[in-house]
């Protein structure tokens, strides 16, 4: 084992607080971890004896089950816990669930929920680690680390690298985490979509705002593609998804429109044919199932070192 940067936040909530520092901290432990991984696939000891509870009142597939993998590689033990098996159901408040967790001895908590803020109210409840895995449209710290990691592994540093985030951008907290992440990274962000979705007052974020598809791709190092957040919805952006799919999806003809080695990404799940064709999804220049991967030793390196910070050690990382 060898000992990493320093790190000395207790709770992953957001990713706007992070410096760059912090972030390239983080994508330091999940090289390790990923070469680590690579190279013998065993298990690291460095949870070994905790338990991590994965406190899901959101549906997830890729980040819940990816948690749950990063718990067990660093051989912690992990419960997942649904809102449809809890005791809010029968309106116990949230305060009092993870204070009963912490009670059961959990060391620490992973939450999504549909509310924007919960995972943050949490933290300040629980003297354990909190690591928000999604919270209603506000924010989704570890799926934005994971795709600048992705991003540096296939186009070097991301200073002045041109990234297009495109789709569903006023209700995804995916987007939100992405430009923080990104632009902490130096890199130039510009979303894209239909106006509804791609409102002009995302420029006091620093983004540059297109509503032209070939524009927006023409010059972009790596496209992101978003699905249309229906759950968050209350009113309809857009004739219909069909029409949404003949101006903004990407298929095989638009695709010309990126240069040579620019990249595609996706958070999921994907709606094949509606954002993406599925010729462009499985093709060489998606990285879709490598941000997969690379989700697993993302939380890995923030479950390791949120734990550290709480107990005041540093961190080591294998080689």
């Amino acid at each position: 084992m060898s000992q990493s940067p320093t790190w000395n936040r207790k709770d992953l909530i957001d990713v706007e607080p992070l410096d760059r520092a912090e972030i390239e901290t983080i994508f330091t432990a999940a090289l390790a971890f990923k070469q680590a991984m690579e190279t013998d696939n065993k298990k690291q000891p460095l949870l070994d004896g905790r338990t991590v509870v994965n406190l899901f009142l959101e549906p997830s597939t890729r980040t819940r089950l990816a948690f749950e993998v990063a718990a067990n590689r660093l051989s912690a033990d992990t419960i997942t816990v649904t809102s449809e098996a809890s005791s809010l159901t029968k309106g116990e408040t949230l305060r009092d669930t993870a204070r009963n967790m912490e009670a059961l001895k959990a060391d620490i908590i992973v939450m999504r929920h549909a509310a924007s803020g919960a995972p943050n109210y949490l933290s300040k409840v629980v003297d354990i680690p909190v690591i928000n895995a999604g919270d209603g449209s506000h924010a989704h710290p570890t799926q934005a680390l994971l795709d600048a990691f992705t991003l540096i592994e296939k186009l070097g540093p991301l200073d002045g690298k041109k990234i297009t985030i495109l789709g569903d951008i006023l209700f995804s907290r995916v987007a939100r985490s992405n430009i923080a992440c990104l632009q902490r990274l130096g890199a130039d962000v510009t979303v894209a979509g239909p106006s509804t979705l791609v409102p002009k007052r995302f420029e006091t974020m620093g983004v540059t705002v297109s509503h032209q598809l070939e524009a927006a791709l023409a010059k972009a190092d790596a496209v992101m593609l978003l699905r249309i957040q229906h759950e968050r919805q209350t009113a309809t952006h857009f004739p219909s998804i069909g029409e949404y799919t003949s101006m903004f999806g990407l298929n095989k003809a638009r695709a010309k429109w990126l240069k040579p080695g620019a990249i595609i990404m996706h958070p999921g799940p994907i709606n094949r044919g509606v954002e993406i064709d599925s010729e462009l999804a499985d093709s060489g220049q998606s990285v879709i199932l490598q941000q997969v991967t690379n989700g697993i030793v993302i939380r890995m390196a923030v479950l390791h070192l949120c734990h550290c910070a709480q107990h005041g050690q540093s961190p080591q990382l294998p080689g």
